[in-house]
């Protein structure tokens, strides 16, 4: 697998429900910086990302850009809650090495994520 697969597989894996499907894809010592989330371990990471996770439906991949171990990708990610349904335009920039994701920087609009969730 391509780095380009594997950080394609991940997305999919946890967009579309398989969260330990997509953990298998991630180094331990995996990194992790968002607008929400900030984690230096896998373990670290799935435990911020379950919010995510539970409302993820989907990923709509617009474009992918690779060098070597570095990926990039601009999807859209879908979501479902009480409060809606959407998607939120994010891009993502990941390391893979030995088939493994070791870190991941995303960016996406707070306010849109936000939006889609429901009120406390």
């Amino acid at each position: 697998m391509t780095s380009t697969d594997v950080f394609q597989a991940y997305l999919e894996r946890f967009t579309g429900g398989d969260v330990e499907g997509a953990a298998e894809l991630l180094a331990d010592d995996f990194t992790f910086r968002g607008p929400i989330v900030q984690a230096d371990s896998r373990a670290e990471f799935l435990a911020g990302a379950k919010g995510a996770a539970a409302v993820a439906r989907g990923v709509k991949i617009h474009h992918a850009w690779a060098d070597g171990d570095d990926v990039c990708m601009f999807y859209d990610f879908e979501i479902e809650t009480p409060a809606g349904a959407g998607a939120v335009q994010m891009a993502e920039w990941a390391v893979v090495r030995d088939g493994k994701l070791v870190s991941s920087r995303l960016v996406f609009d707070t306010a849109a994520f936000m939006a889609l969730m429901p009120a406390e």
